[in-house]
């Protein structure tokens, strides 16, 4: 099929259009009830939000006490998700995320296996501190990422739709930490950075949490209906120029493509196929629950940082220079975009 028809089929497509009116407006709702609860964080909440639209994955990455795991128990409740909590240690085995057979006597004396669920069979799963277990420990959760089942003694165990991952990484500590291979780090959708509140957000923090009970958060949506806005997300029409921009930004963004050479001297490896899709989906998941139809270029450049910090690398020259990753996708967009 060639690129102008896989493009047409959504421009036509005004069920979407219609539907995507009363979706908005369901997370429009969804939005102002996690932000009432993660206070001073409305970037992160929006791509926590996107991520999940996408039917993606997400890697938060924070200093401690910036309310990442009340992020995710407040979204499990929000959307109506079962989540669970997995906490990454050194120590933690690959049967303690997935699960795994036990040996049981039954009647008649007759042997045979159970399967026991791990932790991973839940809707929305936080991997707490993820760069802290084995490599071995983190390919568990890695098939459970990108094929949406595990498998178990040769047997495959689907896990529960919708199913979505949302781990954290902390950017101080890394004695006894494992880096993520850049083929775990490629399944994430975004990287979300946490940042420190802006002083007024940490005021009202400061007052709602220390002054009487907080109010819990209540389920505004379902797990059927985030999966019907995911189902709409990839229907959503999607302009000739804003696909033009991801392939652009893309494309730029590795050193043997790259048409500017002083770029090009700077980057180590950069993003394959699945930042192009990611940016696809991302784009059009932040135009829904901001209330618009169809996605745009300013759209692309807000999500570039997010969509390409985790699939790119600098060089040693670039770091010995001081240079970031934030300046390198910064140039990328000024320049391509």
């Amino acid at each position: 099929m060639a690129l102008t028809e896989a493009i047409e089929v959504p421009q036509h497509d005004e069920g979407a259009v219609a539907q995507a009116g009363h979706v908005a407006r369901r997370f429009a709702r969804v939005r102002d009830a996690v932000g009432r609860t993660i206070l001073g964080q409305r970037e992160v909440v929006d791509q926590a939000l996107i991520t999940l639209l996408a039917g993606g994955h997400g890697l938060l990455i924070g200093v401690p006490g910036l309310a990442k795991t009340r992020l995710v128990e407040t979204l499990g409740t929000v959307l109506g998700l079962d989540w669970k909590r997995i906490q990454f240690t050194p120590d933690l085995m690959p049967a303690d995320i997935v699960g795994s057979e036990v040996l049981e006597e039954g009647e008649g004396g007759r042997r045979g296996f159970r399967f026991i669920q791990g932790p991973v069979f839940t809707q929305l799963l936080m991997a707490d501190e993820i760069n802290r277990a084995s490599p071995r420990t983190q390919s568990a959760l890695l098939q459970a990422m990108q094929e949406r089942y595990v498998t178990i003694a040769g047997q495959r165990h689907d896990l529960p739709t919708p199913f979505h991952v949302l781990a954290t990484q902390n950017p101080l500590e890394h004695e006894g930490t494992y880096p993520l291979p850049e083929a775990q780090l490629d399944r994430f959708l975004l990287q979300i950075d946490v940042n420190y509140p802006d002083e007024e957000a940490e005021r009202r923090m400061l007052l709602a949490t220390t002054f009487g009970e907080e109010a819990p958060p209540q389920a505004i949506c379902t797990p059927g209906d985030l999966i019907e806005a995911q189902h709409l997300v990839r229907r959503l029409p999607v302009g000739e120029k804003v696909v033009d921009a991801v392939l652009r930004l893309v494309r730029a963004a590795r050193p043997d493509e790259s048409g500017d050479t002083q770029l090009r001297d700077l980057i180590s490896w950069g993003p394959g196929p699945r930042a192009s899709q990611a940016f696809m989906l991302a784009v059009r998941a932040k135009a829904l629950i901001e209330g618009r139809f169809a996605p745009s270029v300013d759209d692309v450049e807000a999500l570039a940082p997010a969509v390409l910090r985790h699939r790119m690398a600098l060089n040693f020259t670039a770091r010995a220079e001081g240079t970031t990753l934030s300046d390198v996708i910064g140039r990328l967009c000024r320049t391509y975009l």
